[in-house]
Parts: structure tokens; C-alpha cells; sequence
């Protein structure tokens, strides 16, 4: 009998979990919130009555929400006050305990909390529920996740930059080290011979000056078997860059004549791509008319369907399908047209020049990162590649978002199952 009872009392506690379970659900389907304790940002507020029932729903508190407010736009934009670059995680942490501010429970700011601050889309107004199983924590599919409607704190674009950084600074795609690391060049400078990138080396003159140096990591992990290597001062390859880009590059002059190229190549490539999507519109005007008139004539009687209309039919629609498919791919590898604005050429003239002058090592690696490709160091040359399309972005800010891959992860992609 104790074992029967016990049976009975387990499956009324399995019952009174799905019950309990899908009443939440409901709750959350209709915007009401389910008790956790909310964000950083928001405050629980009662918001109707239904019998003995309360239902809450989520409003702004003013006072956290400008600490919310002041997480995303320092690590977007860092602290105009005192022209601060933008800031990392653990550096905003530390910018935060230091001048007073803390969690919501009156804590100090930890690195995991705040990438859960920045990464919440709960702040641009959607708070979602259900995303993670009680007992095992794994994810569950995203048609179970229900997403509950609350008043945004951050605007849209503002947290798009901030996932676009944060994914860009993410430990699996790029090392820590380029990112936060002393040296200027790290993750640019590459090795002419190889391909391979530049490592720090170190000398000591019989003086006893010690002397920094950009060597070859293969040659350095490898052997001479490798590659044969290169090797250059640090200092005078970082000078040397700098130099470069402040006086050939980022004059005013030369930058408008480089936007200029550019816009006379797009403006030829938009040419071509037009009469393109006219070729591929009359293709598919054909294809549709042709279906048209086919079902016309089935629809009056003038043709029965047999297996010869049918593999006609078949043909017609695919060829319409091509011919969609193939205008739709053309329309969106067009390339905007570049507008050369003489002020925000001056503008960006002059901030790249402000910056190279006397920027901090911090603030230098995020623009050259953000627009050159590499640096390649041959035996007696050094080259300085990066994209028009990319200087172009920066120049007017409309760069995009990288799509990096992970490339700090030994056997990331151990399944094989894409980008063969």
C-alpha cells in the first residue's frame, strides 16, 4: 500500500509540474511576468487583477537605467568625458566598482554579469522565456521560446555595434592578445616568405639596451625548415606603418582621390548589374506569361492534362524559379554607390592624423584592425594591405559587421559539416 500511495503522490507531483509549467507559459504568452528577478534596468509592477491572481509586468526604473544605458556606450564609444576608447568588459567592470556603482542586489560588477548585461536582448524590448530546461539546462528548440514584450532601455543600432564588437573580440575567433595586448601590430604583421604571422622577440646589446623585435613565428616554433624568416626592428616597423598612413594615406588629397577610384569602379559595376537585372526581369516576365497563358487554356477546356502538359508545366515552372532565383542573387550583390563628402573626408583626415600622432597603443590597434588587412614584411619591403570598400565604410560609417570564423580553436569544426 505504501508503494501504491507513492506511485499515486510521484504522478500527481509529474501532473502538478505541467500544470504549473503550462500556466506559466500562457503567462509569459500574454507579455505578464512569471516572478524571476528582473534585469538589471527594470522593476516588477503590478499590472491587473484577476480573482486572487496578480499579474505583474516589467517598467523601467529611471536611476538603473541609466547604468544600463552607460554599460553599452562605453564599451560602444568609451567615456567622452574624459576621450577614454571604448572599453572591454573587464575594463568597464573596473571603471564601474571604481566610481561607486553596483548590481542591482548591491554587489560589485563581475566580467560574467556585465557580457550578460550586453548581450540581453531583453534591453531592446524583448525578454525571452523558456529558453533553457530547469533540470538539465540545455537549450530547447526556438519554437518553444516565448518572447515577452517590455519597455526597451537601449535602441536597436546601439546593441547591434555592441554584438557586432562583441563577436569580433571573441576569445574563439581572435586571440586575446591582438585584441588587449601592448604590441601594435599583433594579428597584422605577417611574414612575406610564409604567410605565417609576426611574434615578439627580444635582444640584448652589449650595452645591455634591450631591443623588440617582429620575427617570424614559424621560423621561431618551427625551425629554418619552415621558412627562412624575416626579421624587424619593432620600433621601426611600427613607426614606419604609422608614418606611412598618416602621410600617404590619410591625407586629404589621397583619400579623395582613392574614394574617387572607388566610385567610378562601382559606378561600372552597378552599370553592368542593371543590365543584368533587366535581362533576368524579362526572363522571368516570359517564364510567368507563359504559365499564365498554360493554366488559361487548361482552365477553357482548349488543352486536357496528360503527362506531356504535365513534364511542360513542370519545365515552365522551373525555369521560373531560376529565373527568380537567379534576380533576386543579383539584386543583392549590387553595391551601393560611395558619396564623397568633402567634409567628412577632412573630418576623418583628421582624426586618423590626431590619432596616429598621439593616440594610445589601445585605441591604434582597433583602427588599424578595423581597416587595414595586413602587413606584409618582406626582405626589403613592407606592405600595407587593406580594402577600398572597408576605408570607404569607415570613412563614411556605414562599415558592416565582420564575419570572422574561429580561428583560436583547434578543431572547431571537428563535424566537417561546413565551409569544406
Amino acid at each position: 500500500m505504501r508503494q501504491i500511495i507513492g506511485i499515486f503522490d510521484e504522478y500527481t507531483s509529474k501532473e502538478n509540474a505541467k500544470n504549473v509549467t503550462r500556466s506559466m507559459l500562457e503567462n509569459a504568452k500574454q507579455n505578464f511576468w512569471n516572478g524571476a528577478t528582473p534585469p538589471l534596468g527594470y522593476r516588477i509592477v503590478e499590472a491587473e487583477r484577476r480573482g486572487q491572481k496578480v499579474k505583474k509586468k516589467l517598467e523601467i526604473d529611471a536611476v538603473e537605467q541609466e547604468i544600463v544605458q552607460l554599460i553599452f556606450r562605453l564599451y560602444a564609444d568609451g567615456d567622452a568625458a574624459t576621450d577614454t576608447p571604448p572599453l572591454g568588459i573587464k575594463a568597464i567592470c573596473t571603471w564601474l566598482n571604481s566610481r561607486g556603482y553596483r548590481t542591482k542586489r548591491g554587489g560589485t560588477f563581475g566580467v560574467g554579469p556585465l557580457h550578460l548585461i550586453l548581450t540581453n536582448t531583453a534591453y531592446i524590448g524583448r525578454w525571452k522565456y523558456n529558453v533553457r530546461s530547469a533540470k538539465t539546462r540545455e537549450k530547447k528548440p526556438e519554437s518553444e521560446v516565448v518572447e515577452i514584450a517590455i519597455p526597451p532601455i537601449i535602441d536597436q543600432q546601439l546593441f547591434d555595434r555592441v554584438q557586432a564588437r562583441l563577436a569580433a573580440n571573441n576569445p574563439k575567433v581572435t586571440p586575446p592578445r591582438v585584441v588587449n595586448g601592448p604590441i601594435l601590430l599583433t594579428g597584422l604583421a605577417t611574414c612575406a616568405h610564409c604567410g605565417g604571422g609576426m611574434t615578439q622577440r627580444t635582444g640584448t646589446s652589449r650595452s645591455g639596451k634591450v631591443y623588440s623585435y617582429y620575427t617570424c613565428a614559424s621560423r621561431a616554433q618551427k625551425g629554418a625548415t619552415a621558412c627562412k624568416g624575416n626579421s624587424i626592428r619593432m620600433q621601426l616597423l611600427d613607426e614606419g606603418v604609422i608614418g606611412a598612413l598618416r602621410d600617404k594615406l590619410f591625407d586629404r588629397e589621397r583619400l579623395t582621390e582613392v574614394l574617387s577610384s572607388l566610385a567610378e569602379r562601382r559606378a561600372m559595376r552597378a552599370a553592368a548589374v542593371n543590365n543584368r537585372l533587366v535581362a533576368l526581369q524579362s526572363e522571368l516576365t516570359t517564364a510567368e506569361q507563359k504559365l499564365k497563358r498554360l493554366y488559361q487554356s487548361i482552365a477553357d477546356g482548349i488543352v486536357e492534362m496528360d503527362d506531356i502538359l504535365g513534364e511542360q508545366l513542370a519545365i515552365l515552372k522551373a525555369d521560373r524559379e531560376k529565373a527568380k532565383a537567379a534576380l533576386e542573387r543579383a539584386k543583392s550583390q549590387g553595391a551601393g554607390a560611395v558619396t564623397i563628402d568633402p567634409e567628412k573626408v577632412e573630418a576623418f583626415s583628421r582624426l586618423m592624423t590626431d590619432l596616429l600622432s598621439k593616440g594610445d597603443t589601445p585605441s591604434l590597434k582597433a583602427w588599424l584592425r578595423s581597416i587595414l588587412g595586413s602587413v606584409v614584411v618582406g626582405d626589403k619591403t613592407v606592405r600595407i594591405i587593406g580594402s577600398k570598400d572597408v576605408l570607404a565604410g569607415a570613412v563614411t560609417g556605414q562599415n558592416s559587421e565582420r564575419q570572422n570564423v574561429r580561428g583560436f580553436i583547434p578543431k572547431w569544426r571537428a563535424r566537417k559539416d561546413s565551409n569544406l
